[in-house]
């Protein structure tokens, strides 16, 4: 009998990042109260909402060697005990010095997340079914940014800022235990998998790369990270995944101030309003993973599957945010911030597949490079953002910068995003595929 255990895993992925997203997020509600309580600027505030791309930037590069040489288990485990920790000092935090250590130490600790969420997929899923895993564990990130919002409104309503932290640090340790008492690196190390479904996730497939057998657990080798660093889809992918990170943390980030400042909304409505597009992301996400398998089992071709639906979702955010800059209607910018918001994060999951596509040994080290222009952008969007709005008190600037960066997205995918030539370049190298 064929067990399902697989889909639990990703559950639990799908947990923790939920997680993630709502302890990284929660600062975007808490600054007002922050910013009054600690005397902060305009400025100070961009760079506390930058920290944490920082951090980021380090760990999710060598957190992606650390998983593969250790292991998803392992690496997950600490990293979701340090960020607790982070979290909880966010709450204790009296000064502008000590909020910025606690915001570095969180993008620290959360940098691993998901290098381990690429190599637990990696190992876990079958080749046709890894867009599908992928955007129903990465379906946590909109969801945890829709819900978020009026959770942590109303915490800090009833309680403060500081006690709001303390709550996100009790949720956040309780998961530590579940992952690592039934999570293991290999499916074939897990009692709860059962022989049919081992076979089911070794199945192998000529369109994409065959699942890997076997858990290297070794630092990659100079020639491979040579080879992750030049690969022209990877290096595209890695740049359009920058730009989609650019997106994600400015609407992370600035959402809120941005419906205070301009349309005068009060927080809880601020946390009302910003569950919309969120949610939509949350469909597009969902639907978009469902749509890139299902276009590789009938097309065959990962440029159809992948590429194309990168192009194609970064086009649509790039002409979404064009009215918004321009508007001072809050129904327009709404509107124009939801379909912004979705199809930036549509593809998501075809992003992280590429590099289980090319590379399924080394994904997780892939994953840390492409994570690592993500966390670039995540101290970029908040912190030139922050910058633009001391020069001209406006987001106008903010968002037409963000429709030249999508374009160039696009541009960049077209002429070099093509993951069934390069795949074949990567599976040359030892110990890549």
């Amino acid at each position: 009998m064929r067990t399902r255990y697989r889909w639990f895993i990703i559950f639990l992925l799908f947990a923790i990042t939920a997680v993630n997203y709502v302890d990284r997020s929660a600062i975007s509600y808490a600054i007002p109260g922050i910013q009054r309580d600690l005397g902060l600027s305009a400025a100070d505030t961009g760079i506390i909402l930058g920290a944490f791309g920082l951090g980021y930037a380090v760990t999710t590069l060598f957190g992606g060697f650390t998983v593969d040489r250790y292991g998803a288990r392992a690496v997950l485990t600490v990293a979701a005990i340090l960020w607790s920790l982070s979290i909880g000092a966010t709450g204790l935090a009296g000064s502008f010095a000590m909020l910025y250590a606690a915001r570095v130490l969180l993008g620290v600790s959360e940098g691993p997340n998901f290098p381990a969420l690429t190599g637990a997929v990696s190992h876990w899923l079958s080749p046709n079914e890894r867009a599908t895993a992928l955007a129903n564990a990465l379906l946590a990130v909109p969801l945890a940014l829709a819900i978020g919002g009026p959770v942590v409104t109303q915490l800090i309503g009833w309680f403060d800022w500081r006690m709001t932290f303390a709550i996100l640090f009790v949720l956040s340790v309780l998961w530590v235990p579940f992952w690592y008492f039934l999570f293991r690196d290999s499916p074939a190390d897990s009692r709860f998998v059962s022989a049919a479904e081992l076979a089911h996730i070794r199945t192998t497939d000529d369109s994409v790369s065959a699942a890997p057998h076997a858990v290297l657990k070794s630092w990659p080798e100079p020639g491979v990270l040579k080879m992750l660093l030049s690969n022209r889809t990877l290096v595209a992918n890695y740049w359009a995944f920058f730009v989609f990170g650019y997106f994600l943390f400015f609407f992370m980030a600035w959402l809120p101030s941005y419906l205070e400042r301009k349309y005068g909304l009060n927080l809880q409505a601020i946390g009302l309003f910003s569950v919309l597009p969120w949610l939509a992301a949350a469909v597009t996400l969902w639907a978009f993973g469902r749509w890139s398998d299902h276009l590789l089992k009938t097309t065959g071709r990962l440029r159809v599957a992948r590429s194309y639906l990168i192009a194609g979702s970064q086009f649509v955010a790039a002409l979404a945010v064009i009215p918004v800059a321009l508007t001072d209607n809050l129904t327009v910018a709404i509107t124009g911030i939801t379909v912004a918001v979705a199809a930036s994060m549509g593809a998501n999951a075809a992003y992280y597949a590429v590099n289980v596509d090319i590379v399924p040994q080394r994904a997780a080290t892939a994953l840390g490079i492409m994570d690592f222009a993500f966390a670039v952008a995540g101290f970029l969007a908040p912190a030139i953002t922050g910058w633009v709005l001391g020069l001209r008190g406006s987001f106008a600037d903010g968002f037409l910068l963000m429709t030249v960066l999508a374009l160039s997205s696009v541009l960049v995918v077209v002429m070099f995003h093509h993951p069934d030539r390069d795949r074949e370049d990567a599976a040359a190298r030892p110990g890549t595929s």
